[in-house]
């Protein structure tokens, strides 16, 4: 990305940006195997898929609709992103659809903590769940904080934990 004279994010390792010559902005994020191309100069944007192509196996799969678990809808008033289907499928797999909503992502009186008395529950479950919460936090900061909480007992989860994060 260096030679092509892309800058990384300080913010994101993953992110790459340009600013073309006419002005315009390209933007490139990288996820594993999943590559986003995005900006306002289409000619920029072309040379960058070209340059890419010629080093990667690349298949360009046109407009983006669907990216980690968040759908994304074009329309003339811009670009909207939901992430129902995926807060849909979570549901229906924790067994939690027919829940009613919370009104707040965590009751601000609860105390987490590691104790010995607790109940251990499956670790592998419990990872997958806060990983799947991470996945919400791109659209749902309201939960931000309550799953980086959780996440801090990944390594030894107890049912007090896998309570809160339900």
């Amino acid at each position: 990305m260096k030679k092509l004279n892309y800058n990384p994010s300080n913010a994101d390792h993953t992110l790459f940006f340009k600013h073309s010559s006419l002005g315009g902005v390209i933007v490139l994020l990288v996820y594993v195997d999943d590559i986003i191309i995005t900006g306002n100069d289409e000619g920029e944007i072309k040379n960058l898929s070209n340059c890419l192509a010629q080093e990667f196996d690349v298949k360009t799969l046109g407009r983006l609709k669907y990216f980690l678990g968040i759908k994304v809808a074009h329309s003339s008033k811009g670009i909207f992103i939901s992430q129902r289907k995926y807060i849909t499928d979570l549901l229906t797999e924790t067994g939690k659809s027919v829940c009613k909503p919370a009104k707040k992502p965590i009751d601000p009186n609860q105390k987490l903590c590691m104790t010995n008395e607790e109940i251990s529950i499956d670790r592998e479950m419990y990872q997958r769940l806060i990983g799947r919460l991470l996945y919400l936090t791109h659209t749902r900061p309201d939960i931000s904080y309550v799953v980086s909480i959780l996440s801090q007992f990944m390594h030894q989860p107890k049912e007090c934990h896998l309570h809160a994060a339900y």
